[in-house]
């Protein structure tokens, strides 16, 4: 239960005066729910103005306060810009000016002769200066005062930089006293102000020692609370599965096993003997081979007369696993089934009768496996793919299936750079598949400008006529997502793509029903249709070894890491593979960068390391799918060079203190909650 005196800041932010209905909507969208939410809010860069006596003290392209006295208001004809004309104290004229309804206030803010105090950015517009919409309008100069370094908070439609400021403003007010939590010696070394401090001079300017102790804060929260799960994990009672080897050595894979993966498997054979729950991440490039080791891990707990759940992200995800690992499973003569959300009827029953009595040895499907109505004879080993799809406190769910606590074993074919896994994964080992398995063959990337849509399109035609198939993947469903701007729709692309070819097209994306998802990528598998078109809904688990050519249409708009997902989806066969990333006509440095990177390399480890540096962390941890890895505050550079002090600092305080009993570590509970992870709390022994 949350200590009362966090109550003040987990009040909804509807108790704040100026919050009405229109304004929690857009509060909401922020993520700003409550008081706390709205402390943490911090400004996203701050206006540094000069008070100047006239405007010949100012620079053009600089924001400045400074007083005019209006001479004339000046209506353009039409719907053009409304002009108020005045002058500073040497006679200078200055046009301040309006556009469409800001025009009627500006009127009265502005009367003829009445000097008022300006604040707003000095342009020039032909011959003479102008303020363009200035930000603020004042009678006296006092008022202005506290406008010369002003905050900018990032905000949603409906909210204003002035209604934000008075909601941050009641927040900090409401804060309470709360006792410290990091090492004395620490903060004396950094300079770090108090907690409360910290958040105020964070709301007021660039305060570097402020802004890294809140970042500081925040990596310690997260490192406390997943080595609370570590710790908790090696409390738990367990079972030591050893397998004999038998099923494993009737498997008849199609290629033997890479250095990585008999190292890998090595480790996790390891961690299964043990009584000790394993809890281990399994991280594999694009067609690095993580499905085999996956199977021999779950080989490995029937060989040891257990179940193996695989969970997956998604039904069509859950579909393809089932399929392979049926294939690849059949010369073991072990039971799968597959279980999904639309599972009804007898069917569904039956499968429920296998878990329970032991008959299915292996099940793979949606979170429908773990259930309440699901119950498993013996679980000893959930494989989690797409580990970055679910949260740690859903992790923690899925593994309450068993008797006794089962393995977990988690994946993810999205490479997480070294410097974040820590970040992200710290209550786990973590095993790499760094080597590709032999007959991968290198894909042919290539850079292509969209005003060559038509030769793209007719080298579609020449690739279909040969019997190979292709993807074709849009950044959007259809053009009203995102009003105004040029981003290709998935739905018109197959409109125009399907006038050409006929019913040799599919079209996959997200707001389809399941039922016609599987129907497209049914037909797209056996081969029935030759080209999908689709979202980037496909960008894990689609395995169709006769598709060797993958369109993505305004590649720029991507990330490196999803663009790389996108390009494993071809060279899964023997089949040379091509992958065309069309571009637009204007390409930002960054974009250009990305690209290159696309066609110099296929190493989605290095790909990683280099879409950290050209987005920051906050993307690449960001999914908030899980909700609860995400930073809000601590940046790329934060994470890099204060994230080892927090580890460390997280050990101590859990070794030391045994479960956080010390008054510190009391303290730090109060920390866990501040940063959402109250998962942790629950961990804690006794607590």
């Amino acid at each position: 239960m949350r200590p009362e005196m966090l109550n003040p800041l987990f009040v909804e932010a509807g108790a704040l005066e100026g919050v009405g209905p229109k304004s929690r909507k857009p509060l909401e969208k922020l993520g700003l729910e409550r008081v706390k939410d709205i402390a943490y809010h911090l400004p996203e860069r701050f206006v540094l103005r000069h008070a100047v006596d006239n405007l010949d003290q100012a620079s053009v392209g600089e924001q400045i306060v400074v007083a005019l006295t209006p001479t004339e208001h000046r209506a353009s004809a039409g719907r053009g810009p409304f002009r108020v004309l005045a002058a500073d104290a040497l006679g200078n004229i200055c046009a301040l000016t309006y556009f469409g309804k800001a025009s009627y206030s500006a009127r009265k803010l502005l009367p003829v002769g009445e000097t008022r105090w300006v604040a707003g950015r000095l342009d020039q517009y032909g011959q003479m200066l102008q303020i363009v919409h200035p930000e603020h309008i004042e009678v006296e100069s006092a008022k202005l005062a506290g406008k010369l370094n002003e905050p900018v908070y990032r905000l949603a439609e409906g909210l204003t930089q002035p209604m934000v400021a008075r909601l941050v403003a009641q927040a900090m007010a409401r804060l309470p006293e709360l006792a410290e939590w990091i090492e004395p010696g620490l903060i004396e070394r950094q300079k770090w102000p108090a907690w409360r401090a910290a958040l105020a001079l964070s709301h007021r300017d660039e305060h570097a020692a402020a802004r890294d102790r809140l970042a500081y804060d925040e990596l310690l929260a997260n490192s406390l609370a997943l080595m609370l799960v570590k710790e908790s994990n090696r409390q738990r009672r367990g079972q030591a599965l050893r397998g004999d080897g038998a099923l494993r050595g009737r498997l008849e894979l199609p290629f033997g096993l890479t250095g990585a993966q008999r190292r890998s498997i090595g480790e996790i054979e390891g961690d299964m003997g043990q009584a000790s729950p394993m809890l281990r991440l399994l991280q594999g490039d694009v067609g690095s081979g993580k499905t085999v080791v996956a199977l021999e891990s779950m080989l490995i707990a029937v060989e040891a007369g257990a179940q193996a759940a695989l969970l997956a992200p998604t039904e069509l995800l859950a579909r393809q696993h089932y399929e392979t690992l049926r294939q690849l499973a059949a010369p073991a003569g072990v039971t799968l089934a597959l279980l999904t959300g639309r599972d009804k009827g007898r069917a569904r029953e039956g499968i429920l009768m296998g878990l329970a009595d032991g008959s299915i040895q292996i099940v793979v499907g949606t979170h429908a496996i773990f259930q309440e109505a699901v119950s498993y004879r013996n679980l000893g080993l959930v494989v989690i793919d797409e580990q970055h799809r679910f949260g740690v406190s859903q992790r923690l769910m899925l593994t309450q299936k068993g008797k006794v606590t089962p393995h977990c074993l988690a994946m993810t074919a999205t490479p997480i750079p070294r410097t974040l896994t820590l970040a992200q994964y710290g209550e786990m080992e973590v095993s790499r598949l760094d080597e590709m398995p032999p007959g991968r063959q290198a894909i042919d990337t290539r850079v292509v400008a969209i005003e060559r849509l038509p030769e793209v399109v007719s080298g579609i035609e020449r690739h279909l006529a040969t019997g190979q198939q292709a993807y074709w993947v849009c950044p959007l469903v259809r053009d009203s997502e995102n009003e105004g701007d040029d981003l290709a729709a998935a739905e018109a692309r197959y409109a125009a793509l399907k006038a050409r070819f006929g019913e040799e097209v599919v079209l996959v994306h997200g707001q389809l029903r399941p039922e016609q998802k599987d129907a497209a990528m049914e037909r797209f598998a056996s081969g029935h249709a030759k080209l999908l078109v689709a979202t980037t809904v496909i960008e894990v688990g689609v395995d169709v070894p006769a598709a060797t050519l993958m369109v993505v249409e305004q590649a720029e708009r991507f990330g490196l890491a999803q663009l790389h997902q996108l390009r494993g989806r071809v060279g899964r066969g023997s089949e040379k593979s091509t992958c065309l990333l069309l571009r637009g006509s204007e390409l930002s440095e960054t974009a250009k960068q990305r690209l290159a990177l696309m066609r110099e390399t296929q190493d989605g480890f290095r790909i990683a390391e280099e879409d950290l540096k050209l987005r920051g962390g906050g993307e690449l941890l960001g999914t908030r799918q899980s909700g609860e890895t995400a930073f809000r505050i601590a940046g790329l550079e934060q994470i890099q060079r204060l994230l080892p002090l927090a580890h460390d600092d997280a050990r101590l305080l859990i070794e030391r203190d045994g479960g956080l009993a010390s008054p510190r570590g009391e303290a730090a509970r109060l920390l866990l909650y501040l940063f959402e992870r109250d998962w942790g709390v629950q961990l804690l022994r006794g607590g």
